[in-house]
């Protein structure tokens, strides 16, 4: 369950809520020497400003590899160049954009709260199956069914914090 909660903290450190983070960047790859290698391996990333990325590669000769990777990225910017470090300027969200990504963040949030169901499932299968199987008792299987209960509840409630707080940033003009 809190492989499930890092997964999806990890999802919305992806997401553009208007302001400039390198968690952008941490799925897109770069073509390097014919190896696919995400950005933050391959360059610096900085943010020296709210709405500003700038990538200084460590390797310049991948300036233009970095560029067209950006440009094939679904984050909607376009880089630019100057022979050393390109710097990525994050437009300004549309109110239509904040909708689309807040209903993004709710469709993330429903994927994990199922995975985080089908794991109470696969538990409670699980425990039943030791107790028919006369492993445990019905009080001990009862208390444990209690607390898998107990543990579904507070990570879907976490759940439910990160999709609030996600979605408040998303809205914040």
């Amino acid at each position: 369950m809190e492989k499930t909660l890092d997964v999806l903290r990890r999802d919305y450190a992806t997401l553009r809520a208007g302001r400039a983070s390198p968690a952008l960047l941490e799925r897109v790859s770069v073509d390097y020497y014919g190896q696919a290698m995400p950005i933050n391996q391959v360059a610096q990333v900085t943010v020296p400003d709210p709405r500003m990325l700038v990538i200084q590669p460590w390797d310049r000769s991948i300036l233009g590899e970095l560029e067209k990777a950006l440009l094939r990225s679904d984050l909607g910017v376009t880089p630019t160049n100057d022979g050393q470090v390109l710097r990525v300027t994050m437009p300004q969200l549309t109110e239509e954009r904040r909708r689309d990504l807040v209903r993004i963040v709710h469709k993330k949030a429903e994927d994990e709260r199922v995975a985080i169901r089908n794991l109470r499932r696969e538990a409670m299968d699980r425990l039943k199956r030791q107790e028919k199987d006369g492993d445990l008792s019905e009080d001990d299987a009862r208390r444990l069914e209690d607390q898998v209960q107990k543990l579904t509840d507070q990570h879907i409630q976490e759940i439910d914090r990160a999709a609030q707080a996600k979605e408040k940033e998303i809205l914040e003009v």
